[in-house]
């Protein structure tokens, strides 16, 4: 079987909860080898930084929906960390903040996916 074959039989086999915390691993990844990157490195950093903003902008929409089945305050407060990661992406840009505080938002959300245990490096 190809590696391809496998990826797709996984992705099929997920539930949602499983899928976003590997999606949270892959950017978290990207941004601590952003974050390691030489600060010349702008593709590095800016795709890192992008995928994540993004990332972020599609939990935000979706927490907009009056249809999300999530309470109230937890939609809220996706979309607050979605307007600051925003924010704080924008500062990392230009040099002014540094990557960690947004890698560890990301881990933290990955410890409440994955049910509260205890998330080492993504």
């Amino acid at each position: 079987m190809s590696l391809q074959a496998y990826q797709r039989a996984a992705q099929r086999a997920e539930n949602p909860r499983e899928a976003e915390y590997r999606l949270f691993g892959q950017v978290t990844r990207a941004l601590m080898e952003a974050a390691k990157a030489d600060p010349s490195d702008f593709k590095t950093r800016i795709e890192a930084l992008d995928w994540n903003r993004r990332l972020w902008s599609t939990l935000a929409t979706d927490c907009s929906d009056p249809a999300n089945g999530q309470p109230d305050a937890l939609r809220a407060q996706i979309i607050s960390l979605s307007i600051w990661v925003n924010k704080h992406s924008s500062a990392v840009m230009r040099r002014e903040e540094e990557f960690e505080p947004l890698i560890e938002i990301n881990r933290i959300v990955m410890q409440g996916l994955s049910g509260g245990s205890s998330v080492q490096a993504a």
